[in-house]
């Protein structure tokens, strides 16, 4: 018994001495971690950090937009009548004063001849009468003949001569007719569909045009601002004139998504907001001399917006709260929250600053949310 004793006794006190440098490694262990972590929270932590600098900056903003030619004419006859010829093809590049369409010519020609007719008629008897009231004039001043009969000698050529002149009126109303008939182009561009054939009855009040005639040699596109971006945008030019004048890099994007290889113009801008919408209606002008825009098409309108020496930076630097942005400025190597006003457009990474920095501030660059106002922090630059 003695004996078991003394060995439990010699077994423990090898366990106490095992636990006391056990206890002693990680005593030693702790201390040296609390030791770095005081050295790390004095340093501070390294943190991306960049300066800010001006520069010139290119904001884009999409508008949907409706293209229309130049001009769209509707093509309609001036005269009555079967169309007796269609001298082009639908979907046709026509020319001004190219002939589209033939009337029936037959009752035209008619009526021109018996107008021409009517003309002789009216110039014999002018002719006649004429020489009647010389007669008379001649006769009076030889006091044959009475003033009565002077007078009327001098009306009847008088009466003469007017009929001459209706009858001259008609055979110009009757060549105009006769020319009618042949329905001409009035612009250069494109047709479009053709909705009646030849022995069709046509007259000036048709319900749909003969053809409608599209001049595609520069293309308005139409599209809607917010009447706010409006005013900002004249301000921004100085006037409603210059705003105009200068927006001549305007692009286009076709419906089926690839750009428009031309640069257009604004070229109006509406007087008048629409009071349900609360948009102003804008015009952008693109030339078109291979004709690839169609009137009618769907686009979309690509409105630059430059702003030069300008505070830029990412919005990675960025945090918000409460609607409201914010940034961390290092000052003596601390991180102070700032908060920043940007401007309303952006190219979707980065942010237009309009107060709250200056150039030659340094921003953390990333990960702003999860710092804290006061943090030390080193540059990893």
């Amino acid at each position: 018994m003695p004996i078991f004793a003394h060995q439990f006794f010699i077994t423990m006190r090898k366990v106490l001495f095992y636990i006391c440098c056990l206890l002693t490694v990680i005593g030693t262990f702790c201390a040296c971690n609390a030791r770095h972590s005081d050295s790390g929270k004095g340093e501070g932590a390294t943190y991306k950090t960049f300066t800010v600098r001006t520069s010139t900056q290119t904001l884009k903003t999409d508008y949907t937009a409706k293209l229309q030619g130049r001009q769209l004419v509707e093509v309609r006859p001036q005269v009555s009548g079967i169309i007796t010829a269609i001298r082009i093809r639908e979907g046709d590049r026509v020319r001004k004063g190219q002939t589209l369409f033939v009337i029936d010519q037959v009752p035209y020609k008619a009526a021109l001849e018996v107008a021409r007719a009517n003309v002789k008629s009216a110039e014999t008897a002018v002719a006649a009468k004429r020489l009647t009231a010389d007669s008379k004039t001649k006769l009076y001043e030889k006091q044959v003949v009475s003033e009565y009969d002077l007078q009327m000698a001098l009306s009847d050529l008088a009466s003469a001569e007017a009929t001459l002149a209706q009858a001259k009126a008609q055979l110009t109303n009757a060549a105009n007719n006769l020319s009618y008939t042949e329905v001409k182009s009035p612009v250069d561009g494109l047709a479009g569909m053709i909705p009646y054939r030849v022995g069709a009855l046509v007259s000036s009040n048709i319900a749909e045009p003969l053809v409608t005639v599209s001049d595609d040699s520069e293309v308005y596109a139409y599209f809607s601002m917010n009447e706010n971006r409006v005013l900002d945008m004249q301000q921004q030019y100085g006037s409603a004139e210059e705003f105009l004048k200068g927006l001549t890099d305007v692009e286009l994007i076709m419906s089926n998504g690839q750009p428009y290889p031309q640069k257009g113009h604004l070229g109006a801008v509406s007087g008048i907001v629409d009071t349900k919408t609360g948009a102003v209606q804008l015009r952008a002008d693109f030339p078109n001399p291979d004709h690839l825009l169609l009137s009618g098409a769907n686009a979309t309108v690509v409105i630059p917006t430059v702003l030069t020496d300008c505070l830029v930076i990412p919005q990675a630097a960025t945090y918000e709260i409460q609607e409201k942005k914010f940034v961390f400025k290092v000052v003596d190597g601390v991180a102070r929250s700032t908060e920043v006003k940007v401007f309303r457009l952006n190219n979707g990474t980065d942010f237009v600053v309009e107060s709250g920095i200056q150039a030659g501030d340094v921003l953390i660059a990333e990960g702003a949310g999860l710092l804290k106002d006061g943090t030390k922090v080193k540059s990893a630059d």
